[in-house]
């Protein structure tokens, strides 16, 4: 245990000072930090919303929406099996199931055998009243809402990483609910307008052949849709409709890329599809020259501009009546892509930094007088041992904000609380040591033979003691959500760190100076 190669003392060495650089940059202000070279360690302690400030947001997916589309999927693709089959009528959605009555009685088991297969996951009975329903199981119905959710938490976190928000925490909450939180965020009204809008574009073909006022009068053929525009008016001054048709020509999870730019000196967007939309879109536009196409967001017409010339590289823009502003946040939620589903906002909570600030004043302040108290106890309980223990005490704390600012990992203030039972922590094990080294000094043993039983046989009790914490440690981390997260990721490193600092460092030190002074007595 006395012995110390020499590359031991080098690797423990080039540890502690790596320890340093990295803690470094928190000593700075961001903006000195950032300034910084890439090449040299530059990273900060990234702070949570409960220190420097920041807004929450809980967010709710509505997947009935998705489910609903399914459900209209399913409508038309039963129209289309049963068509110049048989007759029927009540084909629509009823509820959670697509409800459909042949007219003749004896047609139903015909329209079981033709809708079979329509969809693996469908379930297709027939009610004694002779209607036919097509529903989903159980087990579809979860894995659609499931799937929704999931879909939903990365296509917020592409929209927020877009706006170049620091740190945000992006989580699931329950089966259905999105947790948001964007420290350093005290005006999140632009985050919710990007969240608030689905984002799903499509190309539709304008019905020429049906005016808007035969539209209003119901005259409206199966296969088109009245569908109002995002801010262009008509002569009257209300919002101008347009017809279109229903079948999309193009659809805008084709996109690979949207960028805002200029066009005749007014903000445009240009987007550009995949391989397969970029054919779609130039076969659209080679055999409708002379026909308008109507842009849709989010179920608004942003434009219909009349296809001019055929359009074959897969690119184009869209125009409309854009700020420079619009035009950018349409852009990023382009490529973001579109959300499955609506996303209800539950909840909203704005932190003052005023608050945080406080939080870490008072942090500091507990980890200060937890500091100076630590030190002077082990100075006073075990004299030149105890001022060893006390320097490998500071190394450990720079290696702990070392290994914060490295991994990114978020400080909160449970976290903080983290940090000060480290603290105490980080000692234990040199007391461990220290009293069995007076134990065995006690039984007559010689300096360099108590040092070394010492060691020896405090060294199980202290891995076992940083285990069993380090155990609880992980299961907050991974079990816990926010705070107890927090807490959970600053003690698992604070005992690696103390395990490190304390076995390894002081360890070290002691073997050093013994060799050197060779005492007669222990200073213990």
């Amino acid at each position: 245990m006395l012995y110390f190669p020499r590359w031991k003392t080098i690797l423990i060495t080039l540890v502690c000072a790596v320890g340093v650089v990295f803690a470094f940059p928190n000593l700075l202000s961001r903006e000195a930090a950032e300034s910084m070279p890439r090449w040299l360690p530059h990273q900060q302690i990234v702070l949570g919303l409960d220190l420097q400030g920041g807004s929450h947001l809980v967010l709710e997916v509505e997947t009935g929406v998705v489910l609903r589309e399914r459900l209209t999927a399913l409508v038309d693709e039963t129209r289309v099996r049963l068509r110049g089959e048989m007759k029927y009528t009540g084909l629509g959605v009823v509820g959670d199931a697509v409800n459909v009555r042949p007219k003749e009685p004896t047609d139903v088991e015909r329209a079981i055998e033709l809708l079979d297969g329509i969809d693996p996951d469908v379930l297709i009975a027939a009610t004694p009243e002779g209607v036919v329903t097509l529903t989903f199981g159980e087990t579809a119905i979860s894995t659609i809402r499931d799937s929704a959710v999931t879909q939903s938490l990365e296509i917020v976190r592409r929209r927020i990483d877009e706006t170049g928000t620091r740190e945000p925490t992006i989580q699931r909450q329950g089966p259905d609910r999105i947790l948001v939180q964007l420290p350093g965020i005290d005006n999140p009204d632009r985050i919710k307008d990007l969240l608030g809008k689905t984002a799903k574009l499509n190309f539709h073909l304008v019905d020429t052949e049906t005016s808007v006022g035969e539209a209003r009068q119901g005259r409206l053929p199966p296969g088109s849709m009245l569908v109002e525009a995002d801010d262009e008016r008509d002569v009257s001054g209300e919002l101008a409709q347009y017809v279109v048709r229903k079948r999309v020509s193009v659809s805008g999870d084709r996109l690979v890329d949207a960028q805002p730019t200029f066009q005749t000196n007014q903000p445009v967007v240009s987007f550009r599809f995949d391989g397969v939309g970029g054919r779609k879109f130039g076969d659209i536009t080679v055999q409708n020259i002379g026909r308008p196409l109507a842009i849709i967001l989010d179920n608004k017409v942003i434009s219909a501009p009349v296809i001019r010339s055929p359009i074959t590289g897969g690119s184009g823009v869209i125009e409309g009546n854009f700020t420079v502003r619009e035009a950018t946040d349409l852009a990023l939620l382009l490529r973001a892509g579109a959300l499955p589903a609506p996303l209800t906002i539950l909840e909203e909570r704005s932190v003052g930094p005023d608050l945080g600030a406080d939080s870490v004043q008072a942090g500091k302040l507990a980890a200060m007088i937890g500091l100076f108290a630590v030190i002077v106890f082990m100075v006073v309980s075990y004299g030149l041992f105890g001022l060893v223990a006390d320097v490998a005490l500071l190394i450990n704390i720079l290696l702990l904000a070392a290994a914060l600012s490295l991994l990114q990992a978020t400080l909160t203030l449970p976290g903080i609380a983290g940090i000060v039972l480290t603290i105490g922590m980080a000692v234990d094990a040199n007391v461990l040591v220290f009293e069995r080294i007076r134990e065995e000094v006690a039984n007559g043993r010689t300096p360099f033979s108590a040092v070394d039983a010492g060691y020896q046989r405090a060294l199980t009790t202290i891995i076992d003691s940083n285990v069993t914490t380090l155990i609880a440690a992980v299961l907050l981390f991974g079990l816990g959500s926010g705070p107890v997260k927090g807490f959970g990721v600053t003690l698992a490193i604070g005992i690696c760190t103390s395990m490190f600092s304390a076995v390894m460092v002081t360890r070290m030190m002691v073997v050093l100076w013994l060799k050197q002074r060779r005492p007669k007595l222990l200073p213990i």
